[in-house]
């Protein structure tokens, strides 16, 4: 309970820093990711972290 409300909060935060994408989508959005991260493991961290690079560049492009 506590890590969701956590990562709702670190949500908000990273979404008034993002284009398109309001508070209360990024509480929503970082409430769900805390589940999906603990899941995951970390062959699943670093798969998200190569893929997160790869779409950087591709968008730099």
């Amino acid at each position: 309970m506590i890590g969701k409300m956590i990562g709702a909060m670190v949500g908000a935060r990273v979404a008034d820093r993002a284009r398109g994408v309001g508070g209360p989508t990024g509480a929503v959005l970082g409430m769900v990711a805390i589940p999906l991260i603990r899941r995951l493991g970390p062959l699943g961290w670093a798969a998200v972290a190569i893929g997160g690079l790869a779409a950087k560049r591709m968008k730099k492009r």
